[in-house]
């Protein structure tokens, strides 16, 4: 039977619709499951840049800044072992500020074992090697009047083989607006002595700011004198200038010592030498 071309087409187009409107549903359906969601780390605020604590350290202290659970940091300490007061003016500037001598370089990796947990070793150019541990207690982000974390390590010289101690300790932190962070930090360190006479543990305060003098600039000062125990020469003193980019932190410092420890911080500093250095850390989130 022959069909006119003009109903065919109606034919035809009747089909179509009915085809159009049977997938409208499951095109709308792949449309939502398409969508893309954010991946779940942004959900986590401690993958978020923290103005204030920019780093896990100032100079040698640690920061209550939070690792992200899975997440690695990396860090170079460097001390120029040159003191800046040795020989005269002309002296310094042919040495170039010490970095023509010789020094002692750290090397650090850490890693967020579970949500506020964060373990990692430190490793220096004589040989000491630090195991440390970091629990967040409190954080002032969640309304808290301050931050504090607990800290226990586990150092020794010749690669851990030789006069180990240990420090215990709390980290309290507290920012004072957008402009500055202050740090207190009670230590105990067993075992600080290396010799066979005398105190053999050490109590530390750790003092410590780090002041926002623009965006991605600060300027940071620690102290930490011993207050009871082992206590040989000089508090150890840091000032500092760093510049955060992006996952990147350089910090250029000046210090009466080159302990980049908690244990060699007990063996302090000389007032009378002050050393040249720089810290570099990365952020690998």
């Amino acid at each position: 039977m022959h069909i006119p071309a003009f109903v065919a087409a109606r034919r035809l187009r009747l089909v179509l619709a009915a085809v159009c409107l049977a997938v409208a549903p499951l095109t709308a359906g792949a449309q939502t499951t398409a969508t893309p969601q954010p991946p779940p780390e942004r959900n986590d605020p401690d993958v978020l840049v923290d103005a204030m604590q920019p780093d896990f350290t100032l100079g040698t202290l640690p920061t209550t800044l939070r690792m992200p659970a899975g997440k690695w940091a990396f860090r170079v300490t460097h001390r120029f072992t040159r003191p800046l007061g040795e020989g005269n003016v002309g002296d310094l500037f042919s040495d170039l500020f010490g970095l023509d001598g010789g020094s002692q370089v750290g090397l650090e990796l850490r890693y967020g074992l579970l949500p506020g947990t964060q373990v990692g070793v430190h490793r220096t150019s004589d040989r000491t090697i630090q195991l440390f541990v970091q629990q967040s207690i409190l954080t002032q982000r969640d309304g808290g009047a301050f931050g504090m974390d607990a800290i226990a390590t586990l150092e020794g010289n010749d690669n851990l083989t030789e006069h180990r101690q240990s420090t215990l300790g709390v980290a309290l932190s507290r920012n004072v607006g957008r402009r500055a962070a202050l740090y207190v930090e009670p230590l105990f360190v067993a075992n600080a002595n290396p010799f066979d006479v005398g105190d053999r543990h050490t109590v530390m305060l750790g003092l410590g700011t780090r002041l926002r003098i623009r965006p991605a600039t600060y300027l940071v000062a620690e102290y930490t004198p011993r207050l009871a125990g082992y206590d040989p020469g000089d508090s150890q003193i840091t000032f500092a200038l760093e510049r955060r980019t992006g996952g990147h932190l350089f910090q250029l410092n000046v210090s009466n010592g080159v302990g980049t420890t908690l244990g060699q911080l007990t063996s302090g500093g000389n007032n009378e030498n002050w050393f040249m250095g720089f810290n570099l850390s990365r952020k690998f989130f």
